[in-house]
């Protein structure tokens, strides 16, 4: 008995193994916290600003390496800034313009980083995702609880009586959260049942995030991107069992959000602020200078200045901004800017179409991620979306997933090429 409870001298493991779990760990970690703080911008710069300029340098100082799978990300992201260059050119007073090119410039290179770390490293896709959900539901609870006002100084996460989380504006708020709640759904449709019942109240959390924050935009994305989820993953299911599944799962969810929202409109504030929001055209939408008169203007000038009009310069002759990404392109960052821009969005629509159902161990990080960003493009016609931190870590995520296609499809030539 005194032998078999003796210590016994296991085997260690080689320094090389413990060296590279521990950066592995450090990796890990780093990518985690720089996407959990891109939830938090209540005030600019927000602490994700700071914290990427360091993490990129750092990860570039270690070895990260832009391939050439990468490279039109990064080539087509440049070409846009320097069109926004251009642009500033045509403005006698800068102003604090070259720090909003430089802002550009930066979001576009976190894009590219996270392309090449999850091409590097595919695991650090489920990473993204958790904190991306963390993050989601600890600023939708903000946001809810200051909606109520359920403290004394809520009322900081909220904007215009609307929910806005720890953001500076709900309309921004809102599409942040709507990844993390396709998420969500994509695991109450396909997870094992505990997985499944663990993710209903999260999506619950983040689903009310975006209601309260009282954005038209965050509500169509929310239900279009979810449609086209619903409807993925069931052409996606190779047998009738799991689509019957898909099928029941969708329709208990619809019912209990629909539950949901009657329970909140039975809350008279809510209602109220809920059908006035509700609304397809506001006043400031149809008015004489509304948004869609601004976006006649806007194009007439973009048709008699290939050079642009100076960044935000839109905003300060008509009083409010572009509201349109493909005219903010066009005003902000000239004809070639827009050129870039429609190129790297038709780019990534089409590549990322083309791998989408096949199957791959990132499939339902892809499935997911390509439908919010369909959303988010549509959603451009009728908001600025050129500064949305979240907007660029959609692109880049994609990007690396379309790279890894690309070097499992080489790799598989490789392996079924004959020998010599």
């Amino acid at each position: 008995m005194s032998t078999l409870l003796a210590p016994t001298n296991a085997p260690a493991l080689p320094r090389a193994a413990i060296d590279a779990k521990l950066v592995s760990l450090v990796k890990t970690s780093a990518i985690g916290m720089g996407v959990f703080l891109s939830g938090f911008v209540i005030r600019e710069p927000a602490p994700y600003e700071l914290y990427m300029v360091g993490l990129i340098a750092v990860w570039a100082l270690a070895g990260l390496r832009i391939s050439r799978r990468i490279a039109p990300l990064l080539t087509l992201l440049i070409l846009f800034n320097v069109g926004g260059a251009i642009s500033m050119s045509q403005l006698a007073d800068l102003g604090t313009i070259p720090l909003y090119i430089a802002v550009s410039l930066f979001l576009a290179l976190t894009s590219v980083f996270f392309a090449a770390a999850v091409e590097a490293e595919p695991r650090l896709l489920r990473v993204v995702f958790i904190a991306w959900v963390m993050a989601a539901v600890a600023t939708a609870f903000f946001g809810i609880l200051g909606y109520f006002n359920a403290f004394p100084g809520a009322t900081l996460f909220t904007r215009f009586g609307r929910a806005a989380g720890v953001f500076e504006d709900p309309n921004v708020f809102g599409p942040f959260l709507t990844l993390p709640a396709i998420g969500l759904l994509y695991l109450i449709l396909v997870a094992r049942p505990l997985v499944a019942c663990l993710a209903v109240p999260l999506f619950l959390v983040v689903a009310g995030g975006i209601f309260f924050s009282f954005s038209r935009g965050a509500w169509g994305l929310l239900a279009v991107t979810a449609i086209l989820l619903v409807l993925a993953v069931f052409l996606n299911s190779r047998t009738g069992l799991s689509r019957l599944r898909v099928s029941v799962t969708a329709l208990l969810a619809l019912a209990g959000l629909v539950l949901a929202l009657i329970l909140a409109l039975q809350i008279p504030a809510v209602a109220d602020l809920f059908f006035e929001r509700a609304r397809l055209a506001q006043d400031y939408d149809s008015a004489r200078l509304g948004r869609f008169a601004r976006f006649g203007i806007g194009f007439l000038w973009a048709i008699e200045h290939p050079l642009g009009i100076g960044p935000l310069r839109f905003g300060q002759l008509l009083g409010e901004d572009t509201h349109n990404i493909w005219l903010k392109a066009l005003l902000d960052y000239s004809w070639l800017g827009f050129a870039a821009y429609l190129t790297l969005i038709l780019w990534t629509l089409t590549a990322g179409f083309r791998i989408l159902f096949r199957q791959r161990p990132w499939q339902p990080y892809l499935l997911c991620v390509y439908i919010v960003f369909v959303g988010h493009v549509a959603l451009g016609t009728v908001i600025d979306t050129d500064h949305w931190r979240h907007f660029y870590l959609l692109l880049g995520l994609l990007w690396g997933m379309i790279a890894l296609e690309q070097k499992h499809m080489r790799a598989a030539l490789l392996r079924d090429a004959p020998g010599d």
